[in-house]
């Protein structure tokens, strides 16, 4: 699959009914006022011409707000600014994120008429009550019924899903993902609950309300929902938000984030965590106290494999007294790894001959 490079063009809360308890777009865009057509232009210039690989798929993607909430004619008009780029030859599509209940024939017809791509909704929890209490104003049957539309339009869809939301629990995320599954979207996105100043969750975390997870609570429940989504071959092209100058560390005095779940290599935590799990489990397949051990991956995995600051390197010596040796070769297939055991203790016995 051609890798995409992705022209962000970000809508903050243009055409968003509500206010969701955990969401200020404004803060985590960084964008301050509300964009026009000549806005859009700029970016996508500024982007084409600082591209360096020119043969990837280029894709313009408005994200942020509701885009199929806004005013048509604004709609049409930022539609038809990217679509201008497609019919020059420069950009390759037009990606989109919305929320379902803003979903409908009339307004996927539209989308189709610029040579829209990929439609992602904002789906968060498949619990009706989680999405009540986070005021999120649609209810998951909206999911399932815009999801399908979508699909029947020959759209690509994708789903951006919530953890740890207030009141949802670790079995609430594992049923939203398996509901996602049964959508059949071809790409997802996750995403741990930070609280963003100026947020109703704020609120609800200074008053002591609202408990952020921690990253190891996230870190283990997005590997679960990871090894869902791989198993059915769904696309994870995010977890955890993006780092930027306002989503960072909550010290930092430009932050937006109060508190939760926050890492600047959030994902490579979880697929590290993965890579450890899978080491681990290998081992105590073997039935033998190993001493070193070899493992030979892709070099794509090698640095999950390490870990972040080579944390599984020091977690295997520390819980197990084993010292991990890792190799690369590009004829092993991204995700898989061979094994070898370089050196063993000696059994109990062997000690007393």
């Amino acid at each position: 699959m051609k890798k995409h490079y992705i022209i962000p063009i970000f809508v903050p809360h243009l055409g968003c009914p509500n206010d969701c308890i955990f969401c200020n777009q404004k803060s985590i865009s960084g964008e301050q006022r509300m964009i026009t057509k000549e806005d859009v232009k700029k970016t996508i210039d500024f982007y084409l011409e600082n591209i360096r690989d020119k043969d990837l798929k280029k894709e313009v993607a408005f994200f942020g707000g509701s885009f199929t909430g806004i005013d048509v004619d604004k709609q049409e008009e930022f539609l038809q600014t990217a679509y201008n780029y497609i019919k020059e030859g420069k950009i390759d599509s037009i990606r989109i994120s919305t929320r379902p209940d803003y979903i409908d024939r009339e307004t996927l017809k539209r989308l189709k008429k610029y040579k829209v791509e990929t439609i992602e909704l904002g789906v968060q929890s498949a619990n009706d009550y989680i999405l009540k209490q986070s005021n999120r104003g649609h209810t998951f049957q909206d999911v399932r019924k815009a999801s399908k539309l979508i699909r029947w339009y020959r759209f690509q869809l994708g789903h951006q899903m919530m953890v740890g939301l207030p009141e949802s629990t670790r079995l609430d995320e594992i049923n939203t993902a398996k509901e996602l599954i049964k959508l059949r979207p071809k790409m997802v996105r996750i995403y741990p609950v930070l609280v963003i100043k100026n947020t109703r969750l704020e609120k609800e975390y200074l008053n002591g309300n609202y408990k952020p997870l921690t990253v190891v609570q996230a870190v283990e429940t997005c590997k679960e929902l990871v090894n869902m989504f791989n198993k059915k071959k769904i696309e994870i092209i995010r977890i955890g938000l993006q780092n930027t100058d306002e989503i960072s560390d909550p010290n930092n005095e430009k932050s937006e984030v109060v508190a939760g779940p926050y890492h600047p290599a959030f994902r490579q935590l979880v697929e590290s965590g993965l890579w450890y799990d899978m080491i681990v489990s290998k081992i105590k397949q073997l039935n033998v106290k190993v001493k070193k051990v070899e493992v030979t991956v892709n070099p794509l995995d090698v640095n999950n494999v390490i870990g972040h600051k080579k944390e599984n390197i020091e977690k295997l010596k520390e819980m197990y007294t084993l010292e991990l040796i890792v190799k690369q070769d590009e004829n092993i297939k991204q995700g898989k790894m061979e094994l070898k055991i370089l050196e063993k203790y000696p059994e109990f016995l062997e000690d007393y001959k």
